[in-house]
């Protein structure tokens, strides 16, 4: 309801609520004055304030799916990486699996008008990244974007669309299949605006604060010398997070961009291992995990069935999860998914609960 305040923007949201002593009169006295009126008009006649029905339409949108969220700082799913940033949104809109969230995130980016060379190798990277654990985060866009985030999901891996509007909008219009995937297992769509909210040019770049945010580093595969990308680049870079580019043709007007991140300073990456090893610390820890996995299939051949030991009536993370099974991330989604088809688990939030009788 916050976020809805008219006047106030997430930037300023974050300041009140760092300084806020004390709910509601601590915020009333930060708020600048017309957010304050409208907030105080909504405690003491709720049923007069024009929020009400902005209100209304958010806690219907969010009780119409099992798997539509509102995330806040308070949330067990809540990216506390976002936290790092000088100006995190106050709230996050959420429509998809949360398990998306859990694995290492990186960031890939480039130009809408990629070249075919600059989509293979997205394709190529995003599925590189997603064998080894790692979840793609991109924009929905044309382009590299679009062509990262169907390939890490068609490998079987998460992939994670920050978006310029409303969760529920599909934008660009042709990406409606990919929307669609998004809010399948291992997909997960996310925006600070509410749902409805349509695109504007404005949402775009403050959006890419949220894309470089989320993740540990940005790849940029193809941009230009002006470039959108480089705003992503640079606010990364100002995140504190790794930034890399591919190198490209000093002929080709798309890859200009990249050599001029290499040239300021970005790592120069050509396979994905140039990448892991820059961000080892971040590495999902397979190996490790394999042979209690290989144990576990020895012992019972139904793989799903040793998850439910580790589940009870309280939601447990998927990443809890991840590390008490010994199962990767992705098979650790699967075997999740194949249990809640045979109603023997629920999604629930802050994780997976045992339903009764399982």
């Amino acid at each position: 309801m916050l976020s809805q305040l008219p006047g106030i923007g997430p930037a300023r949201l974050a300041e009140v609520a760092s300084r806020a002593s004390a709910w509601p009169d601590g915020w009333l006295a930060l708020l600048p004055k017309e957010a304050a009126t409208a907030l105080r008009l909504w405690l003491d006649h709720p049923a007069r304030s024009p929020l009400r029905g902005d209100i209304a339409r958010a806690e219907a949108w969010l009780a119409a799916a099992p798997a539509r969220h509102l995330l806040h700082p308070d949330h067990p799913a809540w990216p506390r990486l976002l936290e790092e940033t000088a100006d995190p949104p106050p709230v996050l809109w959420a429509w998809g699996d949360l398990g998306a969230l859990a694995p290492p995130r990186l960031a890939m980016v480039g130009a809408r008008r990629a070249t075919r060379e600059g989509l293979t190798n997205a394709a190529r990277f995003a599925r590189d990244l997603a064998g080894r654990g790692w979840c793609v985060v991109s924009g929905m866009a044309l382009g590299i974007d679009a062509a990262a985030q169907q390939a890490a999901l068609a490998a079987g891996g998460a992939s994670v669309a920050v978006l310029g509007c409303g969760v529920d909008v599909i934008y660009p219009a042709r990406h409606h299949r990919l929307h669609e995937r998004l809010r399948e297992p291992g997909g997960l769509l996310l925006s600070e605006h509410p749902p409805g909210t349509p695109a504007r040019p404005a949402y775009f770049p403050r959006r890419n604060r949220i894309v470089t945010g989320l993740s540990y580093g940005v790849l940029v595969v193809e941009a230009a010398e002006r470039s959108g990308s480089l705003v992503s680049a640079r606010l990364a870079a100002e995140q504190g997070r790794e930034v890399f580019a591919l190198p490209g043709s000093i002929h080709n007007p798309q890859a200009r961009g990249c050599l001029r991140l290499i040239r300021d300073g970005a790592a120069l990456v050509c396979e994905v291992d140039d990448i892991i090893a820059e961000l080892s610390q971040w590495q999902p820890v397979q190996a490790a995990a394999a042979p209690l996995a290989e144990a576990s299939a020895a012992s019972n051949p139904r793989l799903g069935d040793p998850l439910l030991r580790w589940l009870s009536g309280t939601p447990t993370p998927v990443d809890a999860l991840v590390g008490l099974s010994g199962l990767g991330v992705i098979e650790c989604q699967r075997r999740l998914l194949e249990l809640e088809l045979e109603g023997r688990v629920a999604h629930a939030a802050g994780g997976w609960v045992r339903l009764s009788g399982a």
